[in-house]
């Protein structure tokens, strides 16, 4: 689901880190789409899934059909999550091949 909160603000991370893709305390500028989602896996490597369900209308049967996206974030240091915690995400540049987003705020 995407969420009409278009303020780019950025929220203080809870501790403190030296990781140079934080958008708190590194060099990480968001712009874009922010979303909300639940996280499914949590990676060793900084890395985090975010899922979320959304709803598809198929015309021919008039109905509509559940569909899911799933993208791989990055996780700061500063940010602690664990699985199925709600999170938003926010678009900013490439950090590697998958990774285009970042959490910036753990909802619960």
């Amino acid at each position: 689901m995407k969420t009409q909160d278009k303020s780019k603000e950025k929220k203080i991370g809870k501790k403190t880190c030296s990781d140079k893709h934080c958008p708190f305390h590194g060099n990480l500028k968001l712009r874009g789409r922010v979303f909300v989602g639940d996280i499914i896996k949590v990676n060793v490597h900084k890395t985090a899934v975010v899922e979320w369900l959304r709803l598809f209308y198929i015309p021919k049967y008039e109905r509509y059909e559940k569909r899911r996206t799933r993208l791989h974030v990055h996780k700061p240091d500063c940010v602690d999550v664990k699985v199925g915690d709600k999170v938003k995400i926010m678009e900013s540049k490439p950090i590697s091949k998958l990774k285009n987003f970042v959490i910036i705020e753990v909802l619960k």
